[in-house]
């Protein structure tokens, strides 16, 4: 392979690139869910519709921080809230946060069964960019 193909060839994926604001909302969305309290309540709510009490009671937490975790994944597009009464109703938003959280789950299952705790290291060519702790 000359040089002059590799130029053609990232012309090509440049354009198969996301555009920049998509990006910018995916990244939203994945920060949203790298907090531990915030992806146990999506997992909660990739499973079925849930009040704040019950979500209190499962995450074992004050009602007030429940409240800012759900408001912030609401205003990320990450859940959708409806209202039973004097009750608010959450639920994760659409099939595809469902399947993003499920997936992510499932991923870290596999690494967790899979090396007990280890974490993921960086090849050679990255170790003066990054640090190995991720």
């Amino acid at each position: 392979m000359y040089a002059r193909d590799n130029v053609a060839d990232a012309s090509y994926l440049q354009q198969r690139l996301p555009a920049g604001p998509q990006v910018e909302a995916a990244t939203d969305m994945l920060r949203m869910l790298a907090d531990p309290t915030r992806l146990r309540l999506m997992s909660l709510l990739s499973e079925g519709e849930y009040d704040v009490s019950a979500l209190v009671v499962a995450v074992g937490m004050a009602r007030p921080a429940v409240s800012q975790h759900l408001g912030k994944l609401r205003l990320a597009g990450l859940v959708g809230v409806r209202r039973e009464g004097r009750r608010a109703v959450y639920r994760a938003r659409g099939g595809h946060v469902r399947r993003l959280v499920t997936e992510v789950l499932q991923a870290a299952s596999h690494r967790v069964t899979r090396g007990a705790g280890t974490r993921l290291s960086l090849p050679p060519s990255d170790s003066g960019r990054r640090s190995s702790r991720g």
